[in-house]
């Protein structure tokens, strides 16, 4: 297995991913670190640091983003199984015992998600796994709600945040688009999974503790534009065209009451240019879905089914809840 820590200016937080990441019970595995062009020191007071063989520090160079980063690692891991990791998520000593168990339950599957917890307030969601509305808005399931014991369900696709791919398969994908540069890009691989005939599954006793937005802020100008841009290249590129044509019109509305909450919170300039560069992109993007969608190898319907339809369990919607009669997992 390889673990992949993508940082960027993860400050404090990566000091104690790493340590977490060194206490697995599981220990039969390579980690690659990757810096983007940190200046906070937090990398190199890391690499310094470390005395575990098992880790590599590797400077990316520049920033390339957070897809990018991961691809080249990947190319590199020897891995059988990739095992994402933000350097803000604080992994429970099991897992990636855990999450190893489940892909022995799932042989079939390529994507396993985690429970993530936030680490301000565990008591709450962070994320379990992503869900994606039939306008075309992907978010992480159940976030901000208070925790609630899960059953291991298919989700839409899994949060990188803490997430376990097959190596093959992301590899045969071109794993994540590297046009993204952050934010999106794993939804848009397990989008890309899914036509593939691929899933993901969400582990609920593989739990992290995720701080969210230690680099780029969950609402700063940075993900704003991130989120603008690459929400609508994301719907291009990936939905087929039978349900592509019904949703532009519900897209076009959810992006305008987007709009409307960020200008509430003086982020609308930084919106606005996602959205320019988003259609500044869309020729190339349009290049990439007729491939995309000529490898596509489930019919629309498949796809339909596996997008949240109801306004009303669009609002933060996570996979199944465990049945009463079940344990609920370990927190």
């Amino acid at each position: 297995m390889t673990v992949i820590v993508v940082v960027h200016n993860a400050g404090a937080h990566l000091a104690r991913c790493l340590a977490a990441l060194e206490a697995q019970t599981f220990g039969g595995f390579e980690a690659i670190v990757c810096d983007n062009a940190s200046t906070d020191g937090a990398f190199a007071a890391a690499r310094g640091a470390s005395t575990d063989p098992r880790l590599r520090f590797v400077p990316m160079g520049g920033n390339l983003g957070f897809a990018a980063a991961n691809n080249r690692a990947a190319a590199a891991a020897r891995g059988t199984w990739l095992a994402l990791l933000n350097p803000d998520a604080i992994p429970a000593p099991d897992w990636l015992e855990r999450l190893l168990a489940a892909t022995k339950r799932h042989a079939d599957v390529d994507a396993f998600a985690s429970l993530q917890l936030d680490a301000a307030d565990p008591a709450r969601l962070d994320g379990a796994g992503d869900a994606l509305s039939a306008w075309g808005i992907p978010w992480r399931g159940g976030f901000g709600q208070r925790l609630q014991p899960f059953r291991e369900a298919e989700c839409f696709s899994a949060c990188a945040a803490a997430a376990l791919y097959r190596t093959e398969r992301f590899r045969a994908l071109d794993g994540f688009a590297e046009a993204f540069f952050c934010f999106c890009e794993d939804v848009d691989f397990g989008f890309r999974l899914r036509l593939a005939g691929g899933k993901s599954v969400l582990v609920p006793d593989a739990i992290v503790r995720h701080w969210g937005g230690a680099s780029a802020g969950r609402r700063s100008d940075f993900a704003v534009y991130h989120g603008a841009r690459n929400r609508l290249w994301l719907l291009l590129r990936c939905m087929p065209m039978p349900l592509l044509a019904v949703m532009l019109t519900p897209h076009v509305a959810a992006t305008l009451a987007l709009l409307a909450a960020a200008a509430l919170r003086g982020r609308a300039p930084a919106f606005l240019r996602g959205l320019r560069d988003a259609c500044a992109g869309l020729p190339q993007r349009w290049a990439e879905r007729r491939h995309i969608q000529a490898a596509r190898r489930v019919p629309a319907g498949a796809i339909a089914a596996a997008l949240v339809w109801s306004p009303l369990k669009a609002i933060r919607r996570a996979p199944a809840l465990w049945s009463p009669r079940e344990p609920a997992p370990r927190i």
